[in-house]
Protein backbone atom coordinates (compact mmCIF):
# COMPACT_ATOMS: atom_id res chain seq x y z
CA UNK A 1 0.00 0.00 0.00
CA UNK A 2 1.34 3.44 -0.94
CA UNK A 3 2.36 5.64 1.96
CA UNK A 4 0.83 9.10 1.98
CA UNK A 5 3.59 11.71 1.47
CA UNK A 6 4.52 13.94 4.38
CA UNK A 7 2.78 17.31 3.97
CA UNK A 8 4.77 20.34 5.16
CA UNK A 9 2.74 23.51 5.90
CA UNK A 10 3.02 25.17 2.47
CA UNK A 11 1.46 28.55 3.29
CA UNK A 12 3.64 28.99 6.36
CA UNK A 13 6.79 27.95 4.52
CA UNK A 14 6.04 30.51 1.82
CA UNK A 15 5.65 33.19 4.50
CA UNK A 16 8.86 32.00 6.14
CA UNK A 17 10.75 32.42 2.87
CA UNK A 18 9.46 35.99 2.54
CA UNK A 19 10.48 36.75 6.14
CA UNK A 20 14.02 35.49 5.46
CA UNK A 21 14.18 37.62 2.33
CA UNK A 22 13.04 40.65 4.34
CA UNK A 23 15.69 40.04 7.00
CA UNK A 24 18.47 39.88 4.43
CA UNK A 25 17.17 42.93 2.59
CA UNK A 26 17.07 44.96 5.81
CA UNK A 27 20.61 44.15 6.91
CA UNK A 28 22.21 44.44 3.49
CA UNK A 29 20.51 47.80 3.09
CA UNK A 30 22.05 48.90 6.39
CA UNK A 31 25.57 47.99 5.28
CA UNK A 32 25.90 44.71 7.17
CA UNK A 33 27.97 41.80 5.96
CA UNK A 34 26.27 38.40 5.99
CA UNK A 35 28.67 35.83 7.45
CA UNK A 36 28.76 32.08 7.98
CA UNK A 37 30.62 30.55 10.89
CA UNK A 38 31.15 26.86 11.76
CA UNK A 39 28.20 24.98 13.23
CA UNK A 40 30.48 22.34 14.77
CA UNK A 41 32.82 23.86 17.37
CA UNK A 42 35.36 22.54 19.93
CA UNK A 43 34.11 24.59 22.91
CA UNK A 44 30.76 26.33 23.47
CA UNK A 45 30.14 29.18 25.89
CA UNK A 46 29.52 27.52 29.27
CA UNK A 47 25.95 28.46 30.20
CA UNK A 48 24.31 26.68 33.11
CA UNK A 49 20.87 26.23 31.58
CA UNK A 50 21.68 25.64 27.90
CA UNK A 51 22.93 22.19 26.91
CA UNK A 52 24.60 21.93 23.49
CA UNK A 53 24.41 18.77 21.42
CA UNK A 54 27.62 16.79 21.19
CA UNK A 55 29.14 15.91 17.79
CA UNK A 56 31.97 13.48 18.34
CA UNK A 57 34.38 15.18 20.73
CA UNK A 58 33.08 18.62 19.62
CA UNK A 59 29.69 20.33 19.88
CA UNK A 60 26.94 21.63 17.62
CA UNK A 61 26.61 25.32 18.35
CA UNK A 62 23.87 26.57 20.66
CA UNK A 63 24.64 30.01 19.24
CA UNK A 64 27.15 31.45 16.73
CA UNK A 65 28.11 34.08 19.31
CA UNK A 66 31.72 33.18 20.04
CA UNK A 67 32.80 32.95 16.40
CA UNK A 68 30.93 36.11 15.44
CA UNK A 69 32.60 38.03 18.24
CA UNK A 70 35.97 36.84 16.98
CA UNK A 71 35.04 38.42 13.63
CA UNK A 72 34.23 41.66 15.46
CA UNK A 73 37.66 41.48 17.08
CA UNK A 74 39.15 41.05 13.59
CA UNK A 75 37.58 44.34 12.46
CA UNK A 76 34.16 43.36 11.02
CA UNK A 77 31.93 46.00 12.62
CA UNK A 78 28.46 45.19 11.23
CA UNK A 79 27.69 41.50 10.72
CA UNK A 80 24.65 39.24 10.68
CA UNK A 81 24.01 35.54 10.27
CA UNK A 82 21.02 33.24 9.75
CA UNK A 83 21.95 29.78 10.97
CA UNK A 84 20.93 26.55 12.63
CA UNK A 85 21.50 26.22 16.37
CA UNK A 86 21.08 23.18 18.58
CA UNK A 87 19.84 22.87 22.16
CA UNK A 88 19.80 19.42 23.68
CA UNK A 89 16.50 18.31 25.22
CA UNK A 90 14.47 21.36 24.21
CA UNK A 91 11.09 20.36 22.76
CA UNK A 92 7.63 21.86 23.10
CA UNK A 93 5.10 24.16 21.48
CA UNK A 94 7.74 26.94 21.36
CA UNK A 95 10.92 24.86 21.30
CA UNK A 96 12.81 22.65 18.87
CA UNK A 97 16.17 20.97 19.49
CA UNK A 98 17.25 22.36 16.09
CA UNK A 99 16.19 25.98 15.65
CA UNK A 100 16.86 28.78 13.18
CA UNK A 101 18.54 31.84 14.63
CA UNK A 102 19.19 35.35 13.36
CA UNK A 103 22.18 36.84 15.15
CA UNK A 104 23.72 40.24 14.52
CA UNK A 105 26.31 42.59 16.02
CA UNK A 106 26.88 46.31 15.66
CA UNK A 107 30.06 48.05 16.79
CA UNK A 108 29.55 51.34 18.61
CA UNK A 109 26.02 50.42 19.74
CA UNK A 110 24.62 49.51 23.15
CA UNK A 111 21.47 47.71 24.22
CA UNK A 112 19.36 50.86 23.97
CA UNK A 113 20.40 51.26 20.33
CA UNK A 114 19.59 47.58 19.81
CA UNK A 115 16.03 48.07 21.08
CA UNK A 116 15.52 50.74 18.44
CA UNK A 117 17.00 48.45 15.80
CA UNK A 118 14.57 45.68 16.78
CA UNK A 119 11.67 48.06 16.16
CA UNK A 120 13.13 49.05 12.80
CA UNK A 121 13.88 45.46 11.71
CA UNK A 122 10.49 43.98 12.53
CA UNK A 123 8.72 47.01 11.06
CA UNK A 124 10.70 46.53 7.84
CA UNK A 125 9.86 42.81 7.71
CA UNK A 126 6.15 43.50 8.24
CA UNK A 127 6.10 45.98 5.38
CA UNK A 128 8.10 43.66 3.13
CA UNK A 129 5.58 40.81 3.50
CA UNK A 130 2.55 43.08 3.15
CA UNK A 131 1.19 42.96 6.72
CA UNK A 132 -0.31 45.85 8.65
CA UNK A 133 1.37 47.19 11.79
CA UNK A 134 -1.62 45.90 13.77
CA UNK A 135 -1.86 42.11 13.65
CA UNK A 136 -3.97 39.43 15.30
CA UNK A 137 -2.31 36.56 17.12
CA UNK A 138 -4.43 33.77 18.60
CA UNK A 139 -7.38 36.13 19.06
CA UNK A 140 -5.37 39.02 20.54
CA UNK A 141 -4.89 42.37 18.79
CA UNK A 142 -1.17 43.23 18.76
CA UNK A 143 -0.18 46.80 17.90
CA UNK A 144 3.36 46.80 16.48
CA UNK A 145 3.57 50.54 15.94
CA UNK A 146 6.63 52.05 17.66
CA UNK A 147 7.72 53.12 20.17
CA UNK A 148 7.45 49.82 22.05
CA UNK A 149 7.04 49.59 25.81
CA UNK A 150 10.05 49.05 28.05
CA UNK A 151 9.88 47.39 31.46
CA UNK A 152 12.73 46.57 33.82
CA UNK A 153 12.96 43.04 35.18
CA UNK A 154 12.58 44.42 38.69
CA UNK A 155 9.37 46.21 37.71
CA UNK A 156 8.03 43.06 36.03
CA UNK A 157 8.43 41.14 39.31
CA UNK A 158 6.60 43.93 41.16
CA UNK A 159 3.72 43.96 38.64
CA UNK A 160 3.22 40.28 37.96
CA UNK A 161 4.46 38.32 41.00
CA UNK A 162 4.25 38.31 44.78
CA UNK A 163 8.04 38.24 45.23
CA UNK A 164 10.83 40.64 44.38
CA UNK A 165 13.58 39.98 41.86
CA UNK A 166 16.07 39.70 44.74
CA UNK A 167 13.88 37.13 46.53
CA UNK A 168 13.58 35.04 43.36
CA UNK A 169 17.36 35.00 43.02
CA UNK A 170 17.81 33.99 46.66
CA UNK A 171 15.18 31.25 46.31
CA UNK A 172 16.77 30.00 43.05
CA UNK A 173 13.47 30.17 41.15
CA UNK A 174 14.08 33.26 39.02
CA UNK A 175 13.82 31.44 35.66
CA UNK A 176 10.74 29.51 36.79
CA UNK A 177 8.93 32.71 37.75
CA UNK A 178 9.95 34.50 34.56
CA UNK A 179 8.64 31.61 32.42
CA UNK A 180 5.48 30.89 34.41
CA UNK A 181 4.31 34.23 35.78
CA UNK A 182 5.92 37.06 33.81
CA UNK A 183 6.41 36.06 30.16
CA UNK A 184 2.75 35.02 29.61
CA UNK A 185 1.69 38.51 30.72
CA UNK A 186 4.03 40.45 28.43
CA UNK A 187 3.31 41.79 24.96
CA UNK A 188 -0.34 40.79 24.71
CA UNK A 189 -1.39 44.14 23.24
CA UNK A 190 2.00 45.33 21.95
CA UNK A 191 5.72 44.45 22.17
CA UNK A 192 7.57 44.85 25.47
CA UNK A 193 11.32 45.08 26.01
CA UNK A 194 12.16 43.41 29.33
CA UNK A 195 15.51 44.89 30.35
CA UNK A 196 18.21 45.12 33.05
CA UNK A 197 18.67 41.53 34.16
CA UNK A 198 20.68 40.51 37.24
CA UNK A 199 24.32 40.28 36.22
CA UNK A 200 24.42 36.60 37.25
CA UNK A 201 21.92 35.96 34.44
CA UNK A 202 23.85 37.80 31.76
CA UNK A 203 27.16 35.97 31.58
CA UNK A 204 28.21 37.61 28.31
CA UNK A 205 26.65 41.04 28.93
CA UNK A 206 28.26 44.26 30.15
CA UNK A 207 27.47 45.51 33.66
CA UNK A 208 25.46 48.72 33.95
CA UNK A 209 27.86 51.57 34.81
CA UNK A 210 25.53 52.91 37.52
CA UNK A 211 24.49 49.56 39.03
CA UNK A 212 27.08 46.81 39.35
CA UNK A 213 24.43 44.18 40.11
CA UNK A 214 22.63 44.54 36.76
CA UNK A 215 23.62 43.62 33.21
CA UNK A 216 22.71 45.56 30.07
CA UNK A 217 20.57 42.75 28.70
CA UNK A 218 17.04 42.73 27.30
CA UNK A 219 14.54 40.30 25.85
CA UNK A 220 11.77 41.22 23.42
CA UNK A 221 8.35 39.77 24.27
CA UNK A 222 5.37 39.79 21.93
CA UNK A 223 2.11 37.93 22.59
CA UNK A 224 3.55 36.09 25.57
CA UNK A 225 6.55 34.82 23.57
CA UNK A 226 10.21 35.67 24.02
CA UNK A 227 11.49 36.54 20.54
CA UNK A 228 15.03 37.73 21.13
CA UNK A 229 17.82 38.11 23.67
CA UNK A 230 20.27 41.02 23.38
CA UNK A 231 23.20 42.59 25.23
CA UNK A 232 25.60 45.43 25.41
CA UNK A 233 28.50 43.02 25.02
CA UNK A 234 31.12 42.35 27.68
CA UNK A 235 34.59 43.12 26.31
CA UNK A 236 36.76 42.53 29.40
CA UNK A 237 38.59 39.18 28.98
CA UNK A 238 39.37 38.83 32.70
CA UNK A 239 35.78 39.35 33.80
CA UNK A 240 34.50 37.12 31.00
CA UNK A 241 36.79 34.29 32.12
CA UNK A 242 35.53 34.64 35.72
CA UNK A 243 31.93 34.51 34.54
CA UNK A 244 32.60 31.41 32.46
CA UNK A 245 34.23 29.80 35.50
CA UNK A 246 31.14 30.65 37.57
CA UNK A 247 28.83 29.11 34.95
CA UNK A 248 31.01 25.99 34.83
CA UNK A 249 30.88 25.70 38.63
CA UNK A 250 27.09 26.05 38.52
CA UNK A 251 26.84 23.32 35.89
CA UNK A 252 28.95 21.06 38.11
CA UNK A 253 26.70 21.78 41.11
CA UNK A 254 23.67 20.80 39.00
CA UNK A 255 25.32 17.53 38.01
CA UNK A 256 25.74 18.61 34.38
CA UNK A 257 28.68 17.97 32.10
CA UNK A 258 31.27 20.70 31.63
CA UNK A 259 33.08 21.85 28.51
CA UNK A 260 36.57 22.89 27.44
CA UNK A 261 37.31 26.59 27.79
CA UNK A 262 36.91 28.59 24.53
CA UNK A 263 40.46 29.95 24.71
CA UNK A 264 40.70 31.52 21.22
CA UNK A 265 37.62 33.63 21.99
CA UNK A 266 38.93 34.69 25.39
CA UNK A 267 42.35 35.59 23.98
CA UNK A 268 40.86 37.75 21.20
CA UNK A 269 38.12 39.40 23.27
CA UNK A 270 40.34 42.34 24.25
CA UNK A 271 40.36 43.39 20.58
CA UNK A 272 36.57 43.44 20.26
CA UNK A 273 35.09 46.95 20.09
CA UNK A 274 32.27 48.16 22.30
CA UNK A 275 29.19 46.73 20.62
CA UNK A 276 25.71 45.29 20.99
CA UNK A 277 24.51 41.89 19.84
CA UNK A 278 21.13 40.25 19.41
CA UNK A 279 19.85 36.69 18.88
CA UNK A 280 16.34 36.42 17.44
CA UNK A 281 14.39 33.20 16.97
CA UNK A 282 13.18 33.10 13.38
CA UNK A 283 10.83 30.17 13.99
CA UNK A 284 8.96 32.14 16.66
CA UNK A 285 8.87 35.29 14.53
CA UNK A 286 7.20 33.31 11.74
CA UNK A 287 4.76 31.85 14.28
CA UNK A 288 3.78 35.38 15.30
CA UNK A 289 3.34 36.67 11.75
CA UNK A 290 1.49 33.54 10.59
CA UNK A 291 -0.79 33.46 13.67
CA UNK A 292 0.40 29.95 14.55
CA UNK A 293 0.46 28.59 18.11
CA UNK A 294 2.79 25.62 17.60
CA UNK A 295 6.36 25.79 16.29
CA UNK A 296 5.88 22.50 14.41
CA UNK A 297 3.67 24.31 11.90
CA UNK A 298 6.31 26.80 10.68
CA UNK A 299 9.14 24.38 9.84
CA UNK A 300 9.51 21.99 6.92
CA UNK A 301 10.23 18.97 9.15
CA UNK A 302 9.93 18.31 12.86
CA UNK A 303 12.29 15.82 14.54
CA UNK A 304 9.39 13.35 14.79
CA UNK A 305 8.75 13.46 11.03
CA UNK A 306 12.29 12.38 10.07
Amino acid sequence: MAVKPYQPPKRNLELRARVLLGIRSYFLGQGYLEVETPIRIPAPAPEAHIDPQTSGSWFLQASPELCMKRLLAAGFERIFQICKCFRKGERGALHLPELTMLEWYTAGHNYNDMMQQCEDLIGYIIRSIGLDTVIWYQGSRIDLNPPWDRMSVSEAFERHTSVSMAEALRNDNFDEIIAGDITPNLGNTGPVFLYDYPVVLGSLARRKPDNDNLAERFELHIAGMELCNAFSELTDPGEQRKRFEAETALRESLGKSTYPSPEPFLKELAHMPECAGNALGIDRLVMLLADIAKIDDVVAFTPESL
